[in-house]
């Protein structure tokens, strides 16, 4: 296992390891939402909009809360903020061969093997695809129904990932960063003689969510690793699909801050929201420097650190009612200066429509 998911930390003058698991992290979305739904009713009847927050990010469908296009979100960056993300393309399923109308848009985009692949509309890393060779990408394809958006994004060859939060009010000159969330993949190591399932079962955390992990091993389940070789057991970044997370709150700083409000500032009428980005080095991260954009998402993103198995209940919820009722006081802002909200109705529509396109997309990666 990845040794910043097991490390010891002092306690009382003795060493004790850290709980692999969050107490609330693998609760049923039902009950560990329901309190933030209930502030959201009652942030809705003081400001008599349901739809308020959705027009935090007025330009984007529902402001990013549930059934916006991934690429719509990205395509509103100006110059200086593409600079920053990574080269995409998309493609439609259902031609005659998508694995050739893939590899053309590729072309055209200037992009080669390997890429990410992922659908446009979409929500925690569902459906997300590591594409290394040609056989991969036609395989993928097959398995996405007919009429569906795919994003082809270059591969960014840094290693770490994070989730940055931004926030920035109308009549405010600068955004700031509410939270800072490192992003890892449980990996286990081989030792030449036990199985990956094996190897599952002693660890800590793996073997408290195993079911996260067996589905995407298939047959791998029964392989033996060598000594030293390591097995990473997910790729797409996402606490419930099996990604640890990490609070990097002590690592935001003036000059982070200054270029993602640079960034940010740069994608029109955007205030509120989730930037997951790959970088190349903590301290590079710290300068404002050596990451790339992976996507932008809006107000029905969260503050991942929440997901940090050191975060107590109460500090979760907290964060969530902060961030809510900021998307609020945001979107009552933007109403006022003749922005108008989706309504609860739009809200639902696009809410069954992703529900939809979510359960037709292949397992991810």
């Amino acid at each position: 296992m990845n040794q910043a998911s097991t490390a010891a930390t002092p306690a009382a003058g003795k060493t004790r390891q850290p709980s692999p698991l969050s107490l609330f992290e693998f609760w049923p979305g039902w009950v560990f939402y329901t309190p933030v739904v209930l502030y959201w009713i009652l942030m809705g009847l003081r400001h008599r909009d349901f739809s308020l927050p959705t027009a935090a990010n007025p330009r984007i469908e529902t402001g990013g809360l549930c059934g916006e296009s991934k690429t719509s979100i990205l395509d509103m960056a100006g110059d200086e903020a593409r600079r920053w993300i990574a080269p995409y393309t998309t493609i439609v399923t259902g031609s005659t061969d998508d694995a050739r109308a893939a590899r053309m848009a590729l072309e055209h985009a200037g992009l080669s093997l390997p890429v990410v692949l992922k659908p446009d509309i979409g929500c925690n890393g569902t459906g997300v695809k590591l594409i290394e060779s040609p056989d991969d990408l036609a395989l993928t394809l097959d398995q996405y129904p007919c009429g569906i958006r795919l994003v082809l994004q270059r591969l960014i060859p840094f290693e770490h990932e994070a989730g940055v939060f931004y926030i920035r009010h109308p009549d405010e000159a600068q955004g700031r960063i509410t939270s800072l969330t490192y992003k890892e993949a449980p990996v286990l190591i081989g030792d030449g003689r036990s199985t990956v399932r094996q190897l599952i079962d002693a660890d800590a955390r793996t073997r408290l969510v195993p079911h996260l992990y067996l589905p995407r091993l298939g047959e791998r389940v029964h392989d033996i690793l060598p000594t030293g070789e390591p097995l990473r057991l997910v790729f797409a970044g996402n606490h419930c699909k099996g990604s640890i997370f990490r609070n990097g709150a002590d690592d935001i700083t003036p000059a982070l801050v200054e270029q993602i409000d640079k960034i940010m500032q740069d994608v029109p009428d955007f205030h509120f929201g989730r930037i997951d980005l790959k970088f190349e080095s903590i301290a590079a991260l710290r300068r404002g420097s050596g990451f790339e954009i992976i996507e932008i998402n809006g107000v029905g993103s969260e503050a991942t650190h929440i997901w940090d198995s050191r975060t107590t209940l109460r500090e979760a919820y907290a964060t969530q009612f902060l961030h809510y009722r900021e998307t609020f006081r945001i979107g009552a802002k933007k109403r006022k200066a003749g922005w108008r909200t989706s309504g609860a109705f739009t809200m639902l529509r696009y809410w069954r429509l992703q529900k939809r396109l979510l359960a037709s997309y292949p397992l991810n990666d």
